[in-house]
């Protein structure tokens, strides 16, 4: 399924970050206007106008984008580097190619399948993989191709190897789908893309097994859900999004597990649309989300 291609049609988006100083946004305008563009949207973030760091995101028109492409990266080769900043372009009629990897919760990957059938994520998905074989009948429903890539015993090498295979050069990013392994440092070194997780509760709480138990013997009042970058720092990485609801004593286990599992649900799908636009720009263990 190809998603808002037509509507996005010779849309760019140009995502530059870097140390902070004036002229930036002129210079970024007038490189855009003299490669024939139209600015549609622009956002622009300073932590500190004096020797602080700066972010922006220009979506722009310029009729046959395709072709005049490598003359406006050479343009912002030419122009934008030499101040020191970091810059990305992307065509935004074309989605990004999301893998999903996914264990036996099914909520949070049945909720991304449905958005992309409805056209609401700007994504392809060219596979999901699993540890186990409950979901195949589901992924394949929604014309998808499903992997059964088990993983079992200390030792998950082989695993890993043989999903870097299905991933390697058919993906843009990958989703952990409520994936319940920890992915090695040599794993995420050798897939090369950004990864991103939902985690099981509003971090830094609750970390490790049985959050939603800890929760309520601790009488929470509000459980939440995180979706943040994978690194090889365990449920560490930049956060992307987080949400909450509001809970009470009458709540049982199952009934904030139930909750949580909505929340979880919104918030991955929210990070991944925004992800997959590029309204998220990385600095340090943090993200900026225009």
């Amino acid at each position: 399924m190809t998603v808002h291609t037509d509507a996005l049609r010779d849309h760019a988006c140009l995502i530059i970050h870097g140390p902070d100083r004036p002229g930036i946004v002129a210079a970024v305008s007038a490189l855009i206007t003299r490669n024939g563009g139209n600015i549609l949207a622009l956002d622009q973030y300073s932590d500190d106008p004096i020797g602080g760091a700066f972010f922006q995101r220009v979506v722009f028109h310029r009729p046959d984008l395709q072709a005049a492409i490598p003359e406006i990266e050479a343009d912002l080769a030419k122009t934008i580097t030499p101040l020191g900043l970091e810059w990305r372009l992307t065509d935004q009629s074309i989605p990004k190619r999301m893998a999903i990897l996914v264990s036996t919760s099914d909520h949070c990957l049945l909720e991304l399948l449905w958005r992309h059938r409805r056209g609401e994520l700007p994504v392809t998905i060219p596979m999901v993989i699993s540890n186990h074989t409950n979901t195949a009948e589901d992924v394949r429903s929604f014309g998808v191709p499903f992997f059964h890539v088990p993983s079992q015993g200390p030792d998950k090498a082989g695993a890993e190897a043989e999903i870097v295979k299905l991933l390697e050069g058919n993906v843009d990013f990958v989703v952990l789908a409520r994936y319940m392994q920890i992915l090695s440092d040599s794993f995420l070194e050798q897939i090369g893309v950004p990864v991103i997780n939902i985690h099981h509760s509003f971090l830094p709480a609750f970390i490790g097994a049985a959050p939603y138990r800890k929760a309520k013997e601790r009488g929470v009042k509000l459980i939440g859900a995180t979706s943040h970058y994978v690194t090889k720092d365990l449920d560490e990485g930049p956060i992307i999004e987080q949400d909450t609801a509001r809970v009470d004593h009458s709540h049982s286990a199952a009934d904030l597990q139930e909750r949580g599992a909505y929340v979880e649900r919104a918030v991955l799908s929210r990070a991944v649309q925004w992800h997959a636009q590029d309204r998220v720009i990385r600095h340090g263990n943090h993200t900026i989300v225009f």
